[in-house]
């Protein structure tokens, strides 16, 4: 049986990418899927001020309370999941976590931003792209004015 990393951050975008991963499972794949979700670490202030161990647990509640909307996605589909939550930078964590989780494949959502804008923010999708070992799917959030424009060619006809 495959395994299927799908990072989830709780975004719409996010959710396409579960949304995908529980379409594929219903169309025959034989999967089971890893639900992911990295945290920043904690700056060396709030290491240096508060406790670690409860800046570590605090972290990892919010990744779980981010990841709900994605586990009930999965529940009421009845795929077979897991959750993982991880500490660090975005791309090279997810991908230490697909590795580690034996994936044979990551799914992630993504804005689809193109151009100027993309080269400024950058992309953790393209980033995991590029780091992984194991394919990557990116699974592409409509943009606004695409829909309405498809939506103005609906009504026309």
């Amino acid at each position: 049986m495959l395994r299927i990393m799908i990072a989830v951050d709780g975004s719409e975008p996010s959710l396409d990418a579960v949304r995908h991963g529980v379409k594929l499972v219903r169309q025959g794949l034989h999967a089971s899927l890893v639900l992911a979700h990295v945290q920043q670490e904690a700056t060396f202030f709030e290491l240096a001020t508060q406790d670690p161990d409860l800046i570590a647990r605090a972290s990892v509640a919010a990744g779980r309370h981010l990841m709900e909307s994605a586990v009930a996605l999965v529940e009421a589909a009845g795929v077979s999941y897991e959750t993982e939550v991880g500490l660090g930078e975005p791309a090279p964590t997810l991908v230490d976590m697909a590795e580690r989780n034996g994936c044979d494949m990551i799914i992630i959502g993504a804005l689809g931003q193109g151009g100027v804008r993309r080269t400024l923010i950058g992309s953790v999708s393209r980033e995991i792209a590029r780091l992984s070992n194991v394919p990557v799917t990116i699974v592409k959030h409509p943009d606004p004015a695409d829909v309405a424009d498809a939506q103005d060619v609906v009504d026309e006809d």
